[in-house]
C-alpha cells in the first residue's frame, strides 16, 4: 500500500515530502513541537492530500530542523521546513482559480503587483485629468472631497468588482484545497473544529517551536516573527473593519469621506495602517536574516509581493491621512487606490491564501484530534 501511494504522487516535491514524513514517523523525536507531527503520526502512509494537509499545517517555525539529528549534513538530508514550504507553494498554485494565472506570481509577484498598482493609479489620475485637470492638484476639504478625483459610484463599481472577483477566486481555491485533502463532504462547517481552528490561528499557536519560540537566523528561538505576524494580521483586519464601517457610514448614515480624525473609520484605519507598516517591515527584516536552509527560494517572489503590497497599503493610507488637506491629496489618493486595487486582484495568487489554507488544515487537525478523544 505504501509503495502504491508513493507511485501515485503527482510531483517530485510530494515524493520528497513523503520520504521525509516516513523518516520522521519512524523517529518521532519532534512530536511535541507543533501540530504537524501528531497529525503525521496518525498515518502510516501518505497520500497527496495528506502531504498537502501537513504542509499547510506547518507554520515554518524551524524548530524541527534545529532539533533533528538527521538534518543536513546528515546523509538522510531531512529538512522538513524547506520541503513543506515548497509543497505549500505548489498546493497554492494547484488550487488557484483560474489555474492559468497561478504561475504568474511565483517568480514575478513583486513586478506584477507594482505594475498593477501603478497602472490603476495612472488610470485614476488620467480619469481625473480628463474630467477636470484642476482637480488633481487642488486643495479639497470636507465631506465628499475624495470624490472630486473620481465619483463615488465609479470608485465603488471599480473596487467592488475587484473585491468580489478576489472573494470568488479565493472561495474556489479554498474549495479545491479542501476537496484535495480528501476529507468527507460536509465536514468543514463543524462548529467545535471551526472554533478551535479560529483560536489556534488567532494566537499563532504553532509558531512557537514547541514553546521556545521561532528559529530564524540561528539556534536561539525568539518571538519576533510571531509578534510581526500578529501586527500584520490584526493590522489588516483593522483596515478591513475601517472600510466596512466607512461603507455603513456612507450608505446608512449618508456621511461621505473623508472623516474626522476621531471618527471610527479613521481610528480603525490609522491603527491598522500602523500595524501593517510595522508588522511588514519586521517580517522583511526577519526574512532577510532567516537561515537560507529554511527557505524555499522559488517562492520568495510570491512571499515578497504580498508583504510589499500590505506595506504599501498601510504606508500610502497613512500618508494620505496626513496630507489629505493639501494639494498632494489627488496624487496620493490615486496611488493609494491603485495599491489597494492591486492587492485585491493579487490576493488569490499570492501568499494571502496561506492563511485560508492553513485555517482549513487547522480545522481538519482539530477534527482529527476530537475524533481521537471520543
Amino acid at each position: 500500500m505504501i509503495q502504491q501511494l508513493r507511485a501515485m504522487h503527482g510531483s517530485p516535491i510530494l515524493e520528497e515530502a513523503d520520504r521525509l514524513m516516513t523518516v520522521c514517523n519512524s523517529c518521532r523525536y519532534c512530536e511535541g513541537l507543533c501540530a504537524v507531527f501528531p497529525a503525521m503520526e496518525m498515518r502510516r502512509a501518505f497520500s497527496d492530500g495528506d502531504l498537502n494537509f501537513l504542509a499547510n499545517l506547518c507554520h515554518a517555525c524551524g524548530a524541527c530542523y534545529t532539533d533533528c539529528q538527521f538534518s543536513p549534513p546528515h546523509e538522510f538530508n531531512v529538512n522538513v521546513p524547506k520541503t513543506l514550504a515548497a509543497l505549500r507553494a505548489e498546493s497554492w498554485a494547484a488550487c488557484a482559480w483560474p489555474r492559468a494565472l497561478s504561475g504568474l506570481f511565483v517568480r514575478n509577484g513583486v513586478a506584477i503587483s507594482i505594475i498593477a498598482a501603478l497602472s490603476v493609479a495612472a488610470f485614476i489620475f488620467g480619469f481625473a485629468a480628463f474630467i477636470d485637470p484642476q482637480v488633481l492638484l487642488g486643495v479639497h476639504t470636507g465631506p465628499g472631497a475624495f470624490y472630486t478625483l473620481m465619483p463615488h459610484n465609479a470608485m465603488a463599481a471599480l473596487f467592488g468588482a475587484a473585491f468580489l472577483y478576489a472573494i470568488f477566486a479565493l472561495a474556489m481555491g479554498l474549495r479545491a484545497f479542501w476537496r484535495g485533502l480528501g476529507g468527507p463532504s460536509g465536514t468543514l462547517p463543524d462548529p467545535p473544529s471551526l472554533w478551535q481552528a479560529i483560536r489556534d490561528a488567532g494566537q499563532l499557536r504553532y509558531l512557537d517551536g514547541g514553546g521556545g519560540g521561532c528559529f530564524n537566523e540561528d539556534e536561539r528561538p525568539t518571538d519576533r516573527r510571531r509578534i510581526y505576524h500578529h501586527l500584520t494580521f490584526y493590522g489588516f483586519l483593522l483596515c478591513f473593519a475601517s472600510t466596512c464601517v466607512a461603507t455603513l457610514y456612507h450608505y446608512l448614515l449618508g456621511r461621505e469621506a473623508p472623516y474626522a480624525w476621531w471618527d471610527l473609520p479613521v481610528v480603525l484605519g490609522t491603527l491598522g495602517g500602523i500595524g501593517l507598516v510595522i508588522g511588514t517591515t519586521g517580517l522583511f527584516a526577519e526574512k532577510s536574516k532567516r537561515d537560507a536552509a529554511l527557505i524555499d527560494a522559488n517562492s520568495t517572489g510570491m512571499d515578497a509581493a504580498f508583504t510589499l503590497m500590505l506595506f504599501l497599503t498601510g504606508l500610502t493610507g497613512l500618508t494620505l491621512l496626513v496630507w489629505r488637506e493639501t494639494s498632494a491629496m489627488g496624487p496620493l489618493l490615486a496611488l493609494h487606490l491603485g495599491v489597494v486595487f492591486a492587492l485585491f486582484i493579487t490576493l488569490p495568487y499570492g501568499k494571502f491564501v496561506h492563511g485560508l489554507y492553513r485555517y482549513a488544515a487547522l480545522v481538519r487537525y482539530a477534527r482529527e484530534q476530537r475524533a481521537m478523544t471520543k
